[in-house]
């Protein structure tokens, strides 16, 4: 069974629903569990952080930044960091933002640096944009680095728009079927041990 830890902070519930998004797609991989994690309650799930096969990150773009509480988690990680516990999990991210740009890149670049320092191996959202892909709303934003999505400063009820949230299972999906690809390099990493 592959594990993988979506953790994030979601201020107004846009975050959430791309979260849960993320672990539907996960978890419709065979032998894949997803737990969700939000970062208010990470000091009671340090150790399943650590025993995942990956960590999909996700915060809403504030100011073209990750959100204060998210910068949290992220200098809290910095024990694990210290002892390498996270060394060559898979880690990917996703960011919400009200406008069309919002500097959501910041985000994922800043999610990607995280991944680096804990030399995790990033996964990028492998889907041309929008209808490059054959669908105009999966990855309608057109990004490669990780999955995005607007909101519109509309409800979580009502938005992010169904692509988004498509965008986002997908990120979840190829996050898991990676998971699966990377237990047979390690299974093969150890035998030369």
């Amino acid at each position: 069974m592959k594990k993988i830890a979506v953790v994030y902070h979601s201020g107004f519930g846009h975050t959430k629903k791309l979260a849960q998004a993320v672990a539907r797609g996960a978890e419709s991989v065979k032998e894949t569990e997803a737990n969700l994690i939000p970062v208010e309650e990470v000091d009671q799930h340090w150790d399943a952080l650590n025993e995942s096969d990956a960590i999909i990150f996700g915060s809403p773009t504030y100011m073209g930044s990750v959100s204060a509480p998210f910068k949290e988690f992220m200098d809290k990680s910095g024990k694990v960091w210290f002892e390498q516990k996270w060394k060559d999990k898979l880690a990917a991210g996703f960011t919400n933002s009200g406008s069309m740009s919002g500097d959501k890149f910041n985000v994922l670049v800043q999610l990607a640096t995280l991944a680096a320092q804990h030399s995790m191996i990033w996964v990028s959202l492998g889907l041309l944009p929008g209808a490059r892909n054959g669908d105009p709303s999966l990855n309608r934003i057109g990004s490669f680095l990780g999955a995005m999505a607007q909101s519109d400063d509309d409800g979580p009820e009502v938005t992010p728009p169904q692509g988004d949230l498509l965008t986002a299972e997908h990120l979840g999906r190829r996050v898991a079927i990676l998971a699966q690809q990377n237990l047979a390099s390690k299974q093969l990493e150890a035998s030369y041990n």
